[in-house]
């Protein structure tokens, strides 16, 4: 079992910047898929981003695309989120998911919140205009 902790959320306005973080506590498989997602209020969660964690690849919402970088350390065990040109409409909560394997990377299963097993609490982002 693993245990995500993300950190790094705030407020800033818009075209500010921020970069969160996910640490991994427990033992974690090389091959993974790990992902952030948002949530705002009254809304669906949403993927924003994915890392396969054997092969580096990366994936993005159409919506962030060219915004966001995700990546993580050598180590494997902590993943960034970083946000640029935030925009009032990427308010929301952010989780870290994990899941064991790096099928859901390679496709667009990531996209799924139903796909992963593993969760943080999640940290607020609120950006105003």
């Amino acid at each position: 079992q693993v245990r995500l902790v993300e950190s790094g959320g705030g407020s800033v306005e818009a075209g500010g910047s921020l970069r969160l973080s996910c640490t991994i506590y427990g033992y974690a498989y090389s091959s993974s898929c790990m992902a952030w997602f948002r949530q705002a209020p009254g809304k669906q969660r949403e993927g924003v981003a994915a890392i396969d964690g054997g092969s580096g690849s990366t994936r993005y919402a159409d919506s962030v695309k060219g915004r966001f970088t995700v990546s993580r350390d050598n180590a494997k065990t902590t993943v960034y989120l970083q946000m640029n040109s935030l925009q009032p409409e990427d308010t929301a909560m952010y989780y870290c998911a994990y899941e064991r394997g790096s099928t859901y990377c390679s496709g667009n299963g990531w996209r799924s919140q139903w796909n992963f097993g593993n969760w943080g609490e999640g940290t607020q982002v609120t950006v105003s205009s």
